[in-house]
């Protein structure tokens, strides 16, 4: 899908599909959820090689330090009990951020991408399920649905469903606008470089016109928010309210 500015041409591209092997085929997000799951990989097989109990490394120091933050973030805001979540909140941490960001090398976030979101969401939607079934029995998880009086039992399963649908729908709707905020800037200081620019006389005007100069410095500056600051918050809050919801469903 492409939206035209006055000559400034903004590509917002939609999924592409790439035909392999026959009928199975691969989305534009698919390959590039899979480069970010390659270079999660690399960057923890690199951070912990040759660990050492004593003289320990720089990047031994930094492996140790993220692995701290994630066993404080779990521990703190879960309980002690939950310590076995810690390796998926980190991965799902660092997957959300590297997808966020990934789109400053010019790859398609995949995160852009609202299937990526709702698997995320389905995925937390179980584990929630499943601690509310395990702190109350499947009896007690059913019969939480007719409080406080049964005639709100419609208005629970709502509710109980729009859990993954907010979570999703939040991540998705926040990377996806500063994604389009990002290229209407660019097709706009592309027309005001270009109306500038062009008052000059002769083919000076001409020849200068034609290059974004405005674009230069600008949108690098607006991008310290809409890419990193809302890329990094954004990983954050979800993790954040995973670990809310199932440390919560497991009071019961």
């Amino acid at each position: 899908m492409n939206l035209e500015i006055s000559g400034a041409k903004i590509l917002f591209t939609l999924p592409i599909e790439l035909p392999i092997l026959g009928r199975l085929r691969i989305s534009e997000t698919m390959a590039v959820s899979w480069i970010v799951m390659l270079l999660i990989t690399g960057l923890c097989i690199w951070l912990t090689r040759d660990l050492k109990v004593e003289n320990i490394s720089k990047r031994q120091a930094v492996a140790e330090y993220l692995v701290e933050l994630a066993n404080n973030f779990v521990v703190g805001n879960m309980g002690e009990k939950f310590r076995h979540m810690i390796p998926f909140v980190a991965a799902l941490f660092a997957t959300s951020v590297v997808s966020n960001l990934i789109s400053l090398v010019g790859l398609r976030s995949p995160t852009a991408d609202l299937s990526t979101e709702a698997a995320w969401a389905v995925v937390v939607f179980i584990m929630i399920t499943a601690q509310k079934i395990k702190a109350g029995g499947v009896g007690g998880y059913l019969k939480g649905f007719t409080t406080p009086i049964p005639i709100m039992t419609p208005f629970n399963i709502l509710s109980e469903l729009a859990t993954p649908v907010s979570m999703a729908c939040r991540h998705f709707g926040n990377i996806l606008s500063g994604i389009v905020i990002n290229g209407l800037i660019y097709g706009a200081l592309a027309v005001a470089s270009s109306a500038i620019l062009g008052l000059l006389p002769g083919v000076l005007g001409d020849v200068l016109s034609m290059i974004p100069v405005l674009d230069v410095g600008i949108p690098a500056i607006l991008s310290i928010y809409f890419d990193w600051f809302t890329g990094v918050m954004q990983a954050f809050i979800f993790c954040m309210l995973t670990v809310m919801y199932i440390s919560n469903a497991a009071e019961g």
